[in-house]
């Protein structure tokens, strides 16, 4: 994929969160840690249930000394947006923190192809940051793969073509990022009920072992250092006809993984890992089914 080419995210949300405690009012609940995220980098984290389930995802940015920006899932009809926002407010309680939806006043775009990068004079460093015009742009702070995400006022989408960049779609988007392994909020993880790591998360900066207490801390650390990790969200290809999403996937007559999501001939599927050994056979109805491991991906050495 040499050319350089944009997609605007209809499916995401923008929530400005300002005041002199912002800093400290998410540090109690995002996974990842908020006191790195700085004009020069962005971050990627998630919001958990106290015992440590999936909520919400989302990238977060500094949009000037006194706020934070962050790119959240939108859902359908604005629900998953409304939702995370109602959330922080219940959580706000004497915080001195302005929490502001702005969906409507930006753009939120993805850069992607060889050359995304080099367009947008961004190093190849994930979470990597700089200012575009009125707005941000960012490495992909999950993946320098991905390439950027960019954070514009409305009516600046010029500034795209000033970078050379193509117009394509979100569509062209979603079967790179899976392709990637990369998960998108509650279309791949299971809201109450995923578990970061599964998921990728450490690999993706999407959590700080270090940064002290945050909700969900206890399951999300024992997990890792108990080495309970034994399902991984991970790419797929399908040959033959589409399954559903939800269908499972099966070795034999045996579960080794359910489909997550679907975008065109791949998708992403979580994956029981001790039943995708080389000789596996999957299957999902009548459709062939085969597992990738992108180069990111640490899997626990396999049991003598």
């Amino acid at each position: 994929m040499s050319e350089t080419l944009y997609a605007t995210l209809p499916d995401r949300a923008v929530i400005r969160v300002s005041g002199p405690d912002r800093i400290s009012f998410l540090q109690g609940l995002v996974s990842n840690d908020i006191e790195k995220i700085t004009a020069d980098h962005s971050g990627y984290g998630a919001l958990l249930t106290p015992q440590g389930k999936f909520l919400f995802d989302f990238f977060i940015y500094q949009q000037d000394q006194d706020s934070l920006l962050i790119d959240c899932e939108r859902g359908e009809d604005g629900a998953r947006a409304a939702e995370f926002y109602k959330k922080l407010r219940m959580y706000k309680l004497r915080a001195k923190v302005e929490l502001t939806d702005v969906t409507e006043s930006y753009d939120v775009i993805t850069v992607f192809g060889d050359g995304a990068l080099t367009a947008l004079n961004l190093p190849d460093t994930a979470g990597a940051t700089a200012p575009l015009a009125d707005g941000i742009k960012a490495v992909d702070p999950r993946l320098s793969l991905m390439g950027a995400r960019v954070l514009l006022p409305k009516n600046e989408l010029t500034q795209m073509a000033a970078i050379g960049a193509t117009e394509s779609d979100a569509a062209t988007y979603h079967q790179r990022r899976v392709t990637l392994g990369l998960p998108n909020g509650s279309e791949e993880m299971e809201i109450d009920r995923a578990i970061l790591l599964e998921n990728g998360f450490e690999e993706l900066g999407g959590v700080d072992f270090k940064k002290g207490c945050y909700m969900g801390q206890e399951l999300t650390a024992r997990t890792k250092y108990r080495g309970l990790v034994r399902k991984r969200l991970l790419p797929i290809t399908i040959i033959g006809p589409a399954p559903e999403t939800g269908t499972a996937i099966m070795n034999g007559d045996k579960e080794a993984g359910i489909i997550r999501s679907i975008h065109g001939n791949g998708g992403l599927a979580l994956i029981r890992l001790e039943r995708i050994g080389n000789d596996a056979e999957l299957t999902a109805g009548d459709a062939k089914i085969t597992v990738h491991v992108p180069d990111w991906v640490n899997l626990p050495e396999p049991a003598a």
